[in-house]
């Protein structure tokens, strides 16, 4: 199963951009259209306004992508995400210059 290293947000229930964040681990199923998250099991859908994966028990509505080096994961949202204990020092490498694990080479 890969695990990368992702910007997830809740959607649901929030403004624009003002529901929690993380930088965390996720991991994907082979064919990409399942994540796994805290616990959760997120499916990717198309359709949905801001989001593109749905809590597959809940509904509730996620944005999942990749962490921008430049910290502007939100587009207009004033938090930052919430740094996973477990992904501080690949992300801090990360900012510092360092590729993504899983992603070497693009």
């Amino acid at each position: 199963m890969p695990r990368r290293l992702m910007f997830v947000q809740l959607k649901s229930g929030h403004d624009t951009d003002r529901g929690t964040s993380w930088i965390g681990w996720v991991d994907f199923s082979k064919t990409w259209s399942t994540a796994y998250f805290h616990g959760r099991t997120l499916r990717r859908a198309g359709g949905m306004s801001d989001a593109n994966f749905y809590d597959t028990q809940t509904h509730e509505e996620f944005w999942v992508s990749g962490p921008k080096r430049d910290r502007t994961d939100t587009r207009y949202g004033p938090a930052s995400p919430r740094i996973e204990p477990d992904a501080v020092e690949t992300y801090d490498a990360f900012l510092d210059g360092a590729p993504l694990p899983g992603r070497e080479n693009g």
